[in-house]
């Protein structure tokens, strides 16, 4: 599993990555964006696979992809 860290500050809500993510697991929150004026991408469901395609297409550089690890309690 996959998520996504995304640096509010760099975000301008472009949309480019909710547009390019093959899974559709990205969405722009409007509602933070018109109440604090930052950009806010953000996962909307479960289901990012990992491939950076956001990543590679946001042009301020405000996504990160972090591997999630599973704790089996061993």
């Amino acid at each position: 599993m996959f998520e996504l860290k995304i640096d509010e500050k760099r975000c301008k809500a472009c949309g480019l990555c909710a547009n390019a993510c093959p899974r559709g697991v990205i969405g722009i929150n409007r509602a933070r964006v018109e109440l604090n004026g930052l950009g806010c991408a953000e996962m909307k469901s479960a289901g990012c696979v990992g491939c950076g395609i956001c990543a590679l297409v946001c042009p301020d550089i405000a996504i990160t992809i972090v591997k999630l690890t599973v704790d089996n309690g061993e």
